[in-house]
């Protein structure tokens, strides 16, 4: 726990919020009034027991449960990475989710000045693998000269005759992918209907159902034929946006032959 952060995260947030715009009133009688809402307040707002603020933000409530911080993030409207700030200084550690339904659906406009400032193909995806952003190195890929909408889909359904042995280079490492963002985001339309077209697919279903461990793909190698250059390895190098949780920034360097550069990949590392 980092008290001191902690306690300026809190105080600083709560101080902008007028207890009007939640019905209440603003606390009168003698001394110095903070501005913003009162601790007590907060209690009544997130139906906690009296105190239960006072506790968090003094630094004296270890290992705050993730359901009350969450509460708390909300009512003070936090972004993504305030909510990370905060689980971070109250718990030491990051937060299971997102903080919202909808992070990661968009991400800042900047990153599309990115993408076309890099010469490999690069990409950006939001949290469901929609394609928000690419450059054109990315689209001459694909043999429509066309990037696909989603790319999670074009890898999985679409795509497999440009991927070169689908079966055991891409199938197994992309579908837990898969899973692992849907235990995330049970909700999500688009990664439940590409996961209902795998179960209909007599290919794909045992694949599919095998599951296994989600591996990120930072750095890893694998085999595609490009439409313009022929077949080759593709490396990949990901980042992610930090305003949104689960998009992804990916720049695919393609090398051409038929083997990979390096049985495994170099790591760069400070002297």
């Amino acid at each position: 726990m980092n008290k001191r952060a902690l306690k300026a995260l809190l105080k600083d947030r709560r101080a902008l919020i007028a207890p009007e715009t939640h019905g209440l009133t603003r606390p009168t009688g003698p001394g110095r009034r903070a501005p913003g809402l009162s601790q007590l307040q907060v209690d009544q707002l997130l139906n906690r027991a009296y105190g239960t603020y006072h506790r968090l933000e003094s630094g004296t409530y270890p290992s705050a449960p993730v359901d009350l911080l969450r509460d708390i993030a909300r009512l003070f409207a936090l972004n993504e990475q305030e909510w990370i700030s905060l689980c971070r200084y109250a718990r030491g550690e990051d937060p299971p989710s997102p903080l919202y339904d909808t992070s990661g659906d968009a991400v800042p406009a900047a990153w599309e000045d990115a993408v076309t400032g890099v010469t490999h193909p690069t990409y950006v995806t939001d949290a469901s693998w929609n394609l928000l952003t690419c450059n054109e190195p990315f689209h001459r890929i694909f043999e429509s000269g066309q990037a696909p909408e989603n790319t999670m889909r074009w890898m999985l359904i679409d795509g497999r005759e440009q991927l070169t042995d689908w079966a055991n280079a891409w199938a197994p490492l992309v579908m837990p992918q898969l899973q692992a963002a849907l235990a995330q985001r049970p909700d999500d339309k688009v990664l439940r209907q590409i996961e209902k077209e795998l179960l209909d697919d007599p290919l794909a279903r045992p694949l599919y159902e095998v599951g296994g461990a989600s591996i990120h793909p930072d750095g890893d190698e694998r085999p595609i034929r490009h439409a313009v250059e022929g077949p080759g390895w593709v490396t990949m190098c990901v980042a992610q946006p930090l305003a949104a949780p689960g998009s992804r920034f990916m720049i695919l360097i393609f090398r051409p032959g038929p083997r990979r550069s390096s049985p495994r990949p170099p790591m760069l590392q400070a002297r």
